[in-house]
């Protein structure tokens, strides 16, 4: 598989997967691993890019600093180190994965500003600078563009609310039969 020229990264991780199974026992290329690991990262999928990393063999994680940096950037986000994300993602990232990790950048940016949409009445600006990795000043932008209220003086962001999405109503029989199957498996 040549450099990502594409950006549909789901049927790159399924493409990716499917060629690390046809390898077998053989470790796969560096590349390989780096691309599959940059889109678990990309997915927010930490369970897979966790268990990635520990079936990689050790002889391919050391002599690949930037499947070491990918990792770091994993590391992070398994802690909600926002800072830190955006601080591991500053790395000179190969032609293989450069548009991954600046997916993933852009992903973590977009999950920041939702968590922040949803699970704040108020921010100041210097915390959802962190939460972004931009600046103060872009911060405000940001802010400014969402819609939401920013006290110059005070350097306090107001997000306008939305409104989580109801979870779907289950109808009466679905919700026997799921009832029924929950009963029928804690018997068992």
């Amino acid at each position: 598989m040549a450099a990502v020229a594409q950006t549909d990264y789901a049927q790159l991780g399924n493409d990716l997967e499917r060629e690390e199974l046809e390898n077998g026992a053989t470790p796969g290329s560096i590349r390989l691993y780096c691309q599959l690991l940059a889109v678990y990262l990309l997915q927010n999928d930490m369970c897979n890019a966790k268990l990635l990393w520990k079936r990689i063999p050790p002889t391919v994680k050391q002599t690949s600093p930037e499947l070491t940096n990918i990792w770091v950037v994993g590391q992070k986000m398994w802690l909600r180190d926002y800072a830190g994300i955006y601080e591991a993602l500053q790395k000179e990232w190969s032609e293989e994965v450069k548009m991954i990790m600046g997916a993933v950048q852009e992903s973590v940016r977009e999950r920041a500003l939702r968590l922040v949409r949803l699970a704040y009445s108020s921010i100041s600006t210097d915390d959802l600078a962190q939460f972004l990795g931009v600046s103060g000043e872009k911060a405000v932008q940001v802010a400014q563009r969402e819609g939401w209220q920013v006290d110059e003086q005070s350097r306090i962001i107001t997000p306008k609310k939305i409104e989580p999405v109801p979870a779907p109503a289950i109808l009466s029989e679905q919700h026997l039969s799921v009832l029924t199957d929950y009963v029928t498996f804690m018997e068992n």
